[in-house]
């Protein structure tokens, strides 16, 4: 991985390379950064900066063998940990190195893919993943061996705010007493769901979204897309590269988040005062609790955006709207007065809310339901 491929970010990797060429490296650190900003890829780079005892921005100028084992993330003194869960082959206790093939063949085709495109990679949208003890036990045990080439061992732990208690527990004892030459570098887009105790052993390094300009212009280059185009899915991506690359492969989820998202909200204007579209509602709940946990959350995301969006547009901020609606007879413009400053704080509440109890594993049918029951109260506050 060349830290020249990676977009944007050069401040950060210019940090990273000077505290490895000085020796000065720290044993935690947790690289903090929304989805699509290259948490991972710099991670990877970083690593093999060290690994292979580079010297340049290049990642060459070291041992050229290891650096070939690269090509194929298969070098020994590289570990992986991510979420994981059960399938048809792994039905009990999964753990990180039963899906070593698939990892290594999902970051090869996306370093910057996110959670719900690995667990698309893995056929499983409707379960979600964690970083269970079982992983915790296997981390011990390969930083207690030696390292195959005399160097560094390298834990990369992606997505670490979807470590379990037990787990994260087990990693803050091997934080507190590392072994030798043993470097963490754990990454999550959500600080505050990593326990206070591991992010306080850890130097925390911030990645940004990446500006606009920069994706259009990766955009032209790497899929020869006109100045047009290229400016139109940058907008879109709002910072995310791998919402462009997805924009770009038509493969995005919004077409029918869009769709389920009028559905709904067209529903809840009709309920007040008629009961018959409270069916509507109920059955809006069935489909949308049929998309699996991840999809739900993906989708409940989504419709945070699009409130976010109307009463941008409402307040006059039309520069910040991005959103195009390719629904018949609906649009942000038409939907944006609904959305105010007198309910736009109780429906992201109610949002964040439904989100965090599919999280848990509530019933989707009956927090959906019950989310569809109260936006109805809300569309029509004034």
């Amino acid at each position: 991985m060349q830290f020249s491929d990676i977009l944007g970010q050069d401040f950060i990797k210019n940090h990273l390379i000077k505290s490895a060429l000085s020796g000065r490296i720290p044993h935690a650190q947790l690289f903090i950064g929304p989805e699509g900003s290259g948490t991972l890829a710099v991670a990877i780079a970083y690593a093999q900066f060290i690994l292979c005892s580079n010297s340049g921005i290049e990642n060459s100028g070291g041992n050229e063998s290891c650096n070939l084992k690269f090509n194929s993330f298969s070098h020994p003194d590289l570990h992986f940990v991510y979420p994981n869960v059960t399938n048809d082959d792994v039905k009990t206790k999964p753990k990180s190195a039963d899906f070593i093939t698939d990892w290594r063949e999902f970051i090869s085709a996306n370093p910057y893919g996110s959670l719900f495109d690995w667990h698309k990679h893995l056929g499983v949208q409707n379960k979600q993943g964690e970083i269970r003890v079982e992983d915790a036990q296997e981390i011990l045990k390969s930083l207690a061996l030696k390292s195959y080439e005399g160097g560094y061992k390298i834990m990369i732990v992606w997505m670490a705010d979807k470590m379990n208690i037990t787990a994260s527990n087990k990693l803050l004892k091997l934080l507190e007493e590392p072994p030798e030459k043993t470097l963490f570098l754990l990454i999550s887009e959500n600080e505050e769901d990593i326990i206070q105790t591991i992010r306080s052993r850890c130097q925390v390094i911030h990645f940004g979204a990446l500006p606009e300009v920069m994706i259009a212009n990766a955009l032209k280059e790497k899929y020869f897309l006109d100045d047009a185009s290229s400016s139109k899915v940058a907008h879109l991506a709002q910072g995310n590269y791998n919402k462009a690359l997805h924009i770009i492969k038509n493969d995005t989820e919004d077409m029918p988040f869009e769709k389920w998202f009028v559905e709904w909200v067209r529903a809840a204007f009709r309920a007040k005062g008629n009961a018959s579209a409270i069916q509507d509602l109920i059955l809006w709940s069935e489909e949308i609790a049929s998309l699996g946990r991840e999809g739900q959350k993906q989708f409940l995301n989504y419709c945070i955006v699009m409130f976010r969006q109307a009463l941008l547009h409402n307040y006059e901020t039309k520069k910040l709207v991005y959103l195009e609606s390719n629904i018949e007879k609906f649009s942000i413009e038409k939907f944006a007065p609904f959305v105010n400053g007198n309910n736009i704080n109780s429906i992201f509440k109610e949002l964040s809310d439904a989100i965090y109890h599919i999280e848990r594993n509530g019933n989707a049918k009956i927090i959906l339901t019950d989310l569809s029951i109260k936006l109805t109260r809300l569309i029509h506050k004034n």
